[in-house]
């Protein structure tokens, strides 16, 4: 018999050894819903199946939970807030800015965070390279958003001496890793297991010197 959606949720959040109650659980199945509702009009993601959302933009996201180090964290290149919202949800005690120069998506996003009532989410509808921060930035983090070469041009002014990337790619990013300018380096790779997906995910983190 096929789990309900609430079943797959509950089940990745427990196999990732994650919190696993209503508080998340609810906030995380709404959150899917709007994305489903909005993606028909706004094409937020490229799938429209609800039922593969789980595995592929919630659990996905949550992965990266325990690589987490700080309070502030941004992510860019959010698009429909992936990592940034499932991981806000599942951390209120931290701070989430969400970057996408798409006004669709933001729009999108502006109303997932009224609806969610996600106090800790602040949306920025800009380019990443035009942002610009008045707060210590503890990590930036983005999903499939670019080349690691890419994604540091763009973001290097929001990354202080000694701080943290962590990019999520699907295979292993040999070729990218090998253009990473001098002053950054990789200090951890990880090949994550997502509940019910048996895609390629790597974690890569890079810092830095």
């Amino acid at each position: 018999m096929p789990q309900s959606l609430d079943e797959e949720l509950e089940q990745g959040l427990l196999e990732l050894g994650l919190e696993c109650n209503g508080r998340v659980l609810t906030p995380l199945l709404d959150y899917l819903r709007l994305l489903e509702k909005w993606n028909s009009s706004f094409n937020l993601t490229g799938d429209t199946d609800i039922d593969s959302m789980v595995s592929r933009h919630l659990l996905d996201s949550l992965s990266i939970n325990p690589y987490l180090e700080g309070i502030r964290f941004v992510d860019i290149g959010t698009g429909a807030g992936l990592p940034g919202i499932p991981l806000a949800i599942l951390n209120p005690q931290k701070q989430f800015v969400l970057i996408d120069s798409n006004g669709k998506k933001t729009r999108f996003l502006f109303q997932v965070k009224l609806a969610l009532n996600l106090t800790n989410v602040v949306i920025e509808n800009c380019r990443v390279e035009h942002y610009q921060s008045t707060q210590q930035i503890d990590m930036v983090m983005c999903r499939a958003f670019s080349s690691l070469e890419d994604v540091i041009a763009k973001s290097q002014h929001l990354i202080a001496k000694g701080y943290k990337l962590l990019a999520m790619k699907g295979r292993y990013p040999e070729q990218e890793i090998s253009r990473l300018p001098a002053e950054f380096e990789i200090t951890k790779i990880v090949k994550l297991e997502i509940p019910g997906s048996d895609s390629q995910r790597h974690l890569v983190e890079v810092i830095r010197k």
